[in-house]
């Protein structure tokens, strides 16, 4: 989406928070222009922003998504690009309402897709995941966790590594794959493209790709569509919101009907590869860009008969003696990180499983 015909106020905004480097942009009546910067929320020193003078600041976002029809304003999420300082930023746009008035959250897509390295995300693990011939994977953590850029880094590691078709179902695409050597990636967004993540998946199989990228599983169509592409020869990469690997297996489950859940195990124990779960934590340093902390879960025959059986309290177990696999779980990456100087024990007791094992931990590795 152009930057063109947008209100002057909510550009200047958009090329401020790219001035300071901030990821998020919150725009809520009452309250002044915030930023999040280093995932610290700071308002401007700006009057509250009204009702009135908000919606009409983001009435040009919705006065037209579609072939000319007119979207209802009370939510809605697109991208959107501007200039600054010579070059394209782009904003992923989510608009909501709360209490009927009209609010925005605005989060910087950086142009060029991460590296591996910038992020914090171990090459071995990306080697491991691209190298599933079909079956998914999935990535999750709460929002702002990283997700969306360590998949866009892992599907452009694919596509220089293999010479495999990507299909990408997002909302919206955030980072672009643009033309070049190495595999194709075709990439569809829903409510410009595509209806629903559930309706691209069903035309994705008949677009002959090799790995599909689903943007989020929100509902039990669009998983029970992805676990059969994954079943019949696809690699499925998606994302959820839950806090850790086991949350993952569960929320997938609890997407069904009570009555459905026993086969859904079933296929889910086959299909199910790996669940890499995210979390971005405060650097040391305050001026440092966040810390990425991972809890890693692979299918090995002990994890995949605790989904089959629904025995899914036994995975914690399967997490914490799988190192052999590959696996380790949060904790351990965060005993790592504090050891390593990157972030401190208290951030990492903030959301450690066990508080009382952060400190005075051996070498993970």
């Amino acid at each position: 989406m152009s930057a063109l015909s947008h209100d002057p106020a909510l550009i200047e905004l958009l090329r401020l928070a790219a001035a300071q480097g901030a990821s998020d942009i919150h725009l809520v009546p009452g309250y002044p222009p915030t930023f999040r910067i280093q995932g610290v929320l700071t308002p401007l020193e700006r009057p509250p922003l009204s009702e009135q003078g908000l919606e009409t600041m983001l009435r040009s976002l919705v006065a037209s998504r579609e072939q000319g029809q007119p979207v209802a304003m009370n939510s809605l999420d697109c991208s959107l690009s501007i200039e600054h300082e010579g070059t394209p930023r782009r904003f992923r746009v989510s608009l909501y309402r709360a209490q009927d008035a009209l609010c925005a959250c605005l989060r910087y897509i950086p142009a060029e897709i991460p590296s591996f390295a910038w992020l914090g995300f171990p090459v071995d693990l990306a080697d491991r995941l691209i190298s599933y011939p079909n079956g998914m994977v999935v990535f999750t953590g709460v929002t702002g966790s990283g997700k969306s850029s360590s998949l866009a880094a892992l599907i452009a590691h694919l596509r220089r590594r293999t010479n495999r078709h990507v299909l990408t179902i997002e909302e919206p695409i955030e980072y672009v794959h643009v033309p070049g050597a190495g595999g194709l990636v075709t990439q569809r967004e829903v409510g410009r493209d595509v209806a629903t993540f559930a309706q691209g998946l069903k035309f994705a199989l008949r677009q002959d790709p090799d790995v599909i990228l689903v943007g989020e599983i929100r509902d039990s169509e669009t998983a029970q569509m992805a676990l059969s592409a994954a079943e019949t020869g696809h690699l499925i990469f998606t994302t959820l919101h839950t806090r850790d690997a086991k949350g993952a297996i569960t929320r997938l489950i609890d997407l069904f009907p009570r009555e459905t859940q026993e086969d859904l195990r079933k296929q889910l124990a086959m299909a199910l590869r790996s669940v890499v779960s995210q979390h971005l934590l405060a650097a040391t340093e305050p001026s440092h860009k966040r810390v990425l902390a991972l809890e890693v879960l692979h299918v090995n025959s002990a994890v995949e008969a605790a989904i089959r059986t629904g025995k899914i309290e036994s995975i914690e177990s399967c997490l914490q003696t799988g190192r052999k696999d590959g696996m380790f779980t949060l904790d351990e990456h965060l005993r790592q990180l504090v050891r390593e100087g990157r972030i401190t024990g208290d951030t990492a007791r903030q959301i450690a499983k066990e508080p009382d094992t952060i400190s005075g931990s051996s070498a993970m590795w």
